[in-house]
């Protein structure tokens, strides 16, 4: 380990891990199959030409690398048909992940539907006996973070979320973090979270579905509604699918920010903000009614569209998470975290880390930091987030994007939607994890489903 640490500190950053490698296979669920095979692999909602915003494939393809794939499963049969394509047209197909799922019995599930699916999907597939790799948000309920959580610790699965900024963009988010934690930037630090606006769209017409696609399926848990093909290429800007930017770009850098903050196994104990919504929801508008399916809006994008809240914790941490950071000295950014403190201040996105502490490391302290992110890193190489994956199903550890601190973020996530949509300062106890004399705040948790597409135990 340690030689291969040194190589790994030579090296540039990029090309660590990633290459393929072969594993020995030892699930003892699997009991008479052979050592030396590789894990069967499922991928449930693969997206393609038709779901532009739909990364499931990719990352069954990423997957592919550590095991075998023996079966695909999207409700759109052009999209199983473009993914199974790549395989040789030698996959088992399917439209029902409940019927994949008994008849294949895969040791290893990844997930790439719409956000609305992912946990019910998940859950299904952990108490199928599965390892699953599941796309990010998570959740698209705080409620559903519980659900989610509950089923891992029960089923004793690994479970790793698509939160690759964790892993791999050349390690700027993880040296970002080490940065923050070595007290570089001082004390006091605050960070400015930037996920960009949300778009205006609609009101859409209503369109034939489709034939080969499954258009209630699709839909699933979410209220029922005629087709309209932005629904499916757009989803993130329904609430009735996602959370807008909040829970997109949100999910992936409030989650290192909390995680540099030392947040990440907490929440926050107040949430206020101002934001808009697009012109198609109207003022004192009841969400709850309209996310349950007991009323509707226009047929277009209901997310926000521009937005500041601040996410304040007991720590005394701040994260403000902003469609567009400006700073008083001209400094502005739309997409990134920037850290503030004391002394001394950083941004990082996917393209770059840059700020003074950065420019001023000597070659012994990048060294220094390259250490201290292995150790953030749980002592393994970073590198490739979904090789972190398969070398947990090995280990049966919880890989460096678990559920507990995922649903910490997303939890996060959520409570900003719900201080905008409420239009007020909300309280959050986050050891209880509920709010703190909220009713209205409370409803929001959690909403109605259909339940005619849901595995009997999800």
């Amino acid at each position: 380990m340690a030689s291969s640490r040194r190589k790994f500190l030579k090296q540039s950053v990029a090309s660590a891990g990633l290459l393929a490698i072969p594993y020995v296979w030892t699930n003892r669920r699997l009991g008479a199959q052979e050592a030396n095979s590789r894990p069967r692999i499922a991928a449930i909602g693969v997206g393609g030409s038709r779901g532009r915003y739909n990364q499931g494939g990719a990352i069954a393809r990423r997957a592919a690398r550590f095991g075998e794939m023996v079966a695909v499963c999207d409700v759109d049969d052009l999209h199983t048909a473009e993914f199974n394509n790549t395989f040789q047209n030698k996959l088992r197909t399917y439209r029902d992940y409940r019927e994949l799922l008994e008849k294949e019995k895969p040791d290893v599930v990844t997930i790439g539907t719409p956000d609305h699916w992912h946990v019910p999907i998940a859950i299904a597939a952990l108490r199928a006996g599965c390892d699953v790799y599941c796309e990010k948000p998570l959740t698209l309920t705080i409620a559903e973070g519980f659900a989610i959580r509950k089923a891992v610790e029960e089923t004793g699965r690994v479970f790793q979320v698509g939160t690759q900024q964790r892993s791999q963009d050349e390690l700027r988010f993880l040296k970002a973090i080490a940065l923050v934690q070595s007290g570089r930037l001082g004390k006091n630090v605050k960070a400015y979270v930037a996920i960009g606006g949300g778009p205006t769209g609609g009101p859409f017409p209503v369109e034939t579905p489709p034939e080969d696609l499954d258009w209630d399926f699709w839909v699933g848990p979410a209220p029922a509604v005629d087709y309209c093909e932005p629904r499916r290429r757009e989803f993130r800007w329904f609430f009735e699918y996602s959370g807008g930017k909040m829970t997109d770009w949100g999910a992936h850098h409030v989650d290192i920010a909390q995680w540099a903050l030392g947040c990440d196994h907490t929440g926050p104990v107040k949430v206020k903000g101002t934001g808009k919504f697009t012109p198609l929801v109207p003022d004192s508008f009841n969400w709850k009614a309209f996310l349950d399916g007991e009323i509707t809006l226009p047929n277009g994008f209901n997310t926000a569209t521009e937005f500041s809240v601040d996410l304040v914790f007991a720590n005394g941490a701040v994260i403000n998470v902003n469609h567009e950071v400006k700073r008083d000295d001209g400094t502005a950014f739309e997409n990134g975290i920037l850290f503030e403190g004391d002394e001394g201040r950083i941004f990082v996105n996917r393209g770059r880390l840059t700020g003074k502490p950065v420019e001023d490391l000597t070659e012994a302290e990048q060294k220094d930091l390259m250490e201290q992110v292995i150790k953030l890193y749980k002592g393994k190489e970073p590198g490739d987030h979904m090789r972190n994956f398969f070398e947990c199903i090995q280990t049966r550890e919880q890989p460096i994007s678990d559920v507990a601190t995922h649903h910490r973020t997303m939890t996060s996530c959520h409570l900003c939607n719900i201080a905008l949509m409420l239009g007020r300062e909300l309280s959050w106890d986050p050891d209880k994890e509920q709010f703190v004399g909220d009713e209205q705040a409370t409803a929001l948790m959690s909403r109605a489903q259909r339940s005619k597409y849901l595995a009997e135990k999800a």
